[in-house]
């Protein structure tokens, strides 16, 4: 991108703002290598980790209403930085420091932390889970870390056993020492020779202060004196070779320390890689959650990018992320700005008063279009935007005095920098087109450059005062006027960008406001000609009748809103009392069917007296069967009815094939498929022609004639006319009986017979019990009960089964 747009953008501010959500300083770090770019898959992909970042934020801030685990708050702050201490890792030979190994540990839990934290929620966030998931697992190399090194960077006495023993021996040669030199203080108390009665070190040994003539007195080594030179500082000969031996153990001591920041660091170094790339991870991370917490607090929405042979800019009340942190510290309202260009309207032309907010609406589009490009949640409720090769700005006044560059220069000299770049793919944001000249030939330059952004098929953005250029975006296709709002009474802007006419400049009404004599803008006014009053008189009236009309449009958006919410209540209300009413029709015909076999059971027990009746009980039966089936039908034809028609897949239909009709309880089979739609069926013995709008299923048919492979037989299932059936069991054994009636339950359902008799015979009942015991188990098995005195009475069992 154009580096000298990004400065007059503002876009390292935006950076600095982005910056406060930053914890650690590889994510700050990160941050500062953040630049737009024009790689869709990889900004779309950044993008998608900042939604789900969003919607991560969201979900752990609202209340769990349903159960799971509510994602929890990933920490990123004091979070230690790595950089230099993982490159020396990978150095071999190189032994890193206490606290760098301290700072890795820490790195490295931290990660854990979050991959465990995110590791559950894959199904919901994917692409945070996916950058988690390259996180390695170092619990092991963690483990023998944990509890080496002390918060000060100091190696722990429990470091190993060597280090142990040598520190308790440096230890115990202290106490040693000192008791040494304090015989030697208690000998010489009363010589004279001593300075203080006390024990100190230099040179890292031990030592008492003497006078300076005691040194000729005294045996031992001075180790120089005090500031004043009143004091010397000796080493007793008796305790030269304890001291001796102290520094050995000290040189032991930083051996073995060593030794173990050497077996750390090996440690370590065998995961170097995955070190470094936890790391890196962790920063993206904090700086993708930086960017949803920033998202969060702005109101921001993630932007969409269109299509290269559909570019749109769309913007629907964004806001300038840099004004909105200012105002919102003085608690001030930002007003937004909407609007939309296209391939057909590429080019927007923004009109006026001063102060009015021109300026700031080009800067919002142009910072937007860079956030965008940078992968960054955007201040908006919906943005859409092209992927632009530049962003080229001309905004505020460049003039240099050390360039000798007047205003006029240094707009025309940018712009011509802007021309030579400018591409099919840019945008283009243009301040005060054609200003600092003779507004006649400013307006006809103004013209000839927006022509030649035009023909480059730039997206170009102009503010202008220039009655020529107003004229121009009035009477050219592709190009747009636009306005910022003024408000007569008050004469004030109301910073609200209209598009569909120009406005006026109301730069007398500004500077009344401002505070000019009253003299001043009397005497201003009678020096316009009538023409530019007229203009001024026209602008005004024009933009009264477009606010009038945005506010009739406005109201006409928020009744038709009104009206689809009560549309669709409506719709939703009619839909409960619907089904109301099926399950309420539903249960009055479970209730019916109930009732029925009640009371046909109860038929049938009381006319069951002789085998001619029993005949017409079983005739009777079937009837009632089919009559129970055809209601049966009818309840789920009714439900058919009500719910929303479906249609069978018109592929499907051919002729041969067995289907289902709407309306129509019995299945079809197609005889023939007609022209436009129409089809041939039989229905039992009845044909008809029907449209395929009414085959609501084509039916499956049964398999026949297929060959088994080799080593598989078939046996068909039974195939029973009768409702009821009998099994005689009387002289078989227990276990034999048992077999058999399991059995024939088996085939009564299979059969769809609904009632039958096993006669088990009276003798020791227990052939009566093992049928009892079974049909107790058995899934088929409705009820059981003795048969009446005209069926075998105890001697026989009625077992009802199941509807199949």
């Amino acid at each position: 991108m154009n580096p000298e747009s990004l400065a007059l953008l503002e876009y390292q501010r935006l950076r600095d703002l982005l910056g406060r959500y930053v914890s650690s300083d590889a994510g700050r770090r990160l941050l500062s290598l953040i630049e737009p770019s024009t790689d869709r898959p990889r900004l779309e992909a950044e993008l998608d980790h900042a939604a789900e970042a969003l919607a991560w934020l969201d979900d752990s801030a609202r209340p769990q209403t349903r159960a799971g685990t509510a994602p929890a708050r990933l920490r990123f702050e004091n979070l230690p930085d790595i950089d230099a201490s993982s490159a020396r890792l990978r150095i071999e030979g190189a032994v890193l420091e206490a606290l760098e190994i301290s700072a890795i540990a820490a790195v490295l839990e931290r990660a854990a932390e979050v991959r465990l934290a995110l590791a559950p929620h894959a199904a919901r966030f994917p692409r945070l889970a996916a950058l988690a998931a390259s996180i390695g697992d170092f619990r092991s190399a963690l483990r023998e870390i944990s509890g080496k090194i002390l918060p000060d960077g100091s190696i722990s006495d429990d470091a190993s056993v060597a280090l142990r023993r040598i520190r308790r021996d440096i230890e115990r040669q202290r106490v040693e020492i000192r008791h040494s030199l304090e015989r030697f203080l208690k000998a010489h108390r009363d010589d004279g020779l001593l300075q203080e009665e006390f024990v100190t070190i230099r040179n890292d040994r031990f030592v008492v202060p003497v006078v300076p003539g005691a040194k000729r007195k005294l045996p031992g080594v001075v180790h120089g004196s005090s500031g004043s030179g009143a004091s010397l500082f000796l080493e007793p000969l008796e305790t030269i070779d304890l001291n001796n031996d102290l520094v050995r153990l000290g040189e032991d001591e930083i051996q073995e320390v060593h030794r173990i920041l050497r077996e750390m660091t090996a440690r370590l170094r065998e995961h170097a890689h995955e070190i470094r790339l936890a790391a890196q991870t962790l920063a993206e991370l904090d700086l993708i959650f930086a960017k949803a917490r920033f998202a969060q607090d702005f109101d921001c929405s993630i932007p969409r990018f269109t299509n290269d042979d559909e570019p749109r800019l769309r913007l629907l009340n964004a806001r300038h992320p840099l004004l909105q942190d200012v105002l919102r510290r003085q608690r001030k309202p930002v007003v937004p700005v909407s609007l939309t260009l296209d391939s057909s309207r590429r080019t927007l032309l923004i009109s006026g008063p001063n102060t009015g907010g021109k300026t700031v609406a080009m800067k919002t589009v142009g910072l937007l279009a860079l956030m965008a490009q940078s992968a960054l949640p955007v201040p908006a409720e919906e943005a859409e935007f092209p992927i632009f090769d530049d962003v080229l700005a001309d905004i505020g006044d460049n003039q240099s005095i050390e360039q000798s560059l007047s205003s006029f220069s240094a707009h025309v000299a940018r712009i011509r920098e802007m021309v030579e770049s400018a591409t099919s793919g840019a945008l283009v944001l243009l301040d005060e087109l054609g200003r600092a000249t003779d507004p006649e030939e400013g307006g006809a330059l103004g013209v000839a450059i927006l022509d030649e952004f035009r023909a480059h098929g730039a997206f170009t953005l102009a503010s202008t005062h220039l009655l020529a250029l107003k004229v121009y975006g009035a009477n050219t296709p592709g190009v747009l006027n636009a306005s910022m709002g003024f408000n007569e009474e008050t004469l004030e802007p109301t910073f609200l960008l209209r598009t569909g006419a120009p406005g006026k400049s109301a730069g007398l009404d500004i500077a009344t406001r401002l505070g000019l004599p009253q003299r001043l803008i009397e005497r201003a006014r009678a020096a316009m000609s009538s023409t530019e009053r007229d203009i001024a008189a026209f602008l005004n009236q024009l933009e009264t009748r477009i606010g009038e009309v945005s506010t009739e449009a406005e109201e006409l958006r928020r009744r038709q809103a009104a009206l689809e919410a009560r549309e669709r209540e409506l719709l939703s209300d009619l839909d409960k009392r619907e089904q109301a009413r099926l399950r309420d029709f539903q249960q009055q015909a479970d209730v019916a069917r109930k009732r029925f076999d009640e009371q046909a059971r109860e038929a049938i027990e009381s006319v069951l007296s002789s085998p001619e009746q029993r005949k017409q009980a079983e005739k009777a039966l079937r009837q009632a069967a089919r009559v129970k089936r055809e209601f049966q039908e009818s309840v789920e034809t009714i439900a058919r009815l009500d719910r929303p028609p479906k249609q069978a897949p018109q592929d499907e239909i051919r002729q041969g094939v067995r289907v289902r009709l709407r309306d129509v309880s019995g299945p079809a089979r197609v005889l023939r498929v007609l022209a436009a739609g129409t089809l041939e069926v039989e229905v039992g013995f009845l044909k008809m022609q029907v449209s395929t709008a009414d085959v609501t299923e084509v039916l499956k048919d049964a398999p026949q004639g297929f060959n088994l492979p080799k080593g598989v037989s078939f046996t068909p299932g039974p195939r029973w006319d009768t409702l009821s059936r009998e099994l005689n069991i009387i002289g078989k054994r227990a276990e034999e009986a048992l077999d058999e009636v399991d059995k024939f339950l088996d085939d009564c359902y299979l059969a769809g017979v609904l009632r039958a008799r096993v006669v088990h015979g009276h003798g020791m009942g227990i052939l009566k019990r093992t049928v009892h015991d079974l049909c107790k188990a058995h899934p088929h098995v409705e009820k059981f009960y003795p048969a009446g005195p005209s069926e075998g009475g105890n001697g026989a069992t009625i077992i009802e089964l199941k509807e199949t």
